[in-house]
């Protein structure tokens, strides 16, 4: 099993792997300085991505047209709400992948919060912001469930 001993941080010297290589890496390697590079290229494209969508938004709001009939207002307001909505989504994302890549840097990133254990290389590709073990995960999920946290 592999412990949070080494704390290596992303350089930038480090040259990107590729999912497939990062997904043939032993337990030895876990969060080795080639993964954080990989893993904090990722987040650092979806904070771009993110920004780019709520610029996005912002110029799509500015720009509506007022129209007379109130069933189009009606579908133009509607529209813009679950814009909002997404774009609300995103903000409380784009929060947590920021903390991610600080997470990174402070060398903490891959790790369980609650257990110290490794999060996994296959869980982090699926979702890079996780800061739980699946374990731990399930178990935070099943108290909510449970007690209504």
């Amino acid at each position: 099993m592999t412990t949070k001993t080494n704390k290596t941080t992303a350089s930038a010297e480090v040259p990107l792997i590729t999912e497939e290589q990062l997904l043939k890496m032993g337990e030895k390697d876990y969060m080795n300085a080639a993964q954080l590079a990989f893993f904090k290229a990722r987040l650092q494209q979806l904070e771009r991505d993110l920004l780019k969508n709520a610029g996005e938004t912002t110029e799509h709001l500015r720009e509506t047209v007022l129209v007379p009939d109130p069933a189009d207002r009606a579908t133009i307001e509607e529209e813009h709400a679950l814009e909002l909505r997404t774009r609300d989504r995103e903000r409380k994302l784009l929060k947590k992948v920021q903390q991610s890549i600080v997470s990174i840097d402070a060398g903490d990133y891959g790790w369980c919060e609650e257990t110290g254990e490794p999060i996994g290389v296959p869980r982090l590709l699926a979702r890079p912001t996780a800061t739980l073990s699946l374990e731990a995960q399930q178990r935070r999920e099943l108290k909510q469930k449970l007690y209504g946290d």
